[in-house]
């Protein structure tokens, strides 16, 4: 089993920035693909952002690239996502999942294991 915790949400201001952290435990991280999804009251959870087990590659849905960056720190056991000139729009739930499929999955059912959320909220 893997257990993952977010942190890092919060209220801010449109422009602003925010890094989410997500750690886990339980097996090899470098092992794991790392993603983050986000759910906006009355909505779908949306893909965000997924890495590779190793770093490098990554994946962004088109309303974050240019602004959002995920990485991670493998001898950490975390991986980030640092949000850039943050909009109203991506006030929502952010929540770490954790999967091991060959290559970057991008929906909700390919992931293996998820984390509670952090709240992030961007007021106008």
């Amino acid at each position: 089993q893997v257990q993952l915790v977010e942190s890092g949400g919060g209220l801010v201001q449109a422009g602003e920035s925010l890094r989410l952290s997500c750690t886990a435990s339980g097996r090899t991280f470098s092992d794991l693909i790392m993603g983050w999804f986000r759910q906006a009251p009355g909505t779908e959870r949306e893909f965000v952002a997924a890495i590779r087990g190793n770093g490098g590659n990554a994946s962004y849905t088109d309303s974050v690239k240019g602004r959002f960056t995920i990485s991670r720190n493998n001898a950490k056991n975390t991986a980030y996502l640092q949000m850039n000139s943050l909009k109203p729009e991506d006030t929502a739930v952010y929540y770490c999942a954790a999967g091991q499929r060959s290559w970057i999955p991008t929906r909700m059912y390919e992931y293996d294991y998820w984390g509670q959320g952090t709240r992030v909220s961007v007021s106008s």
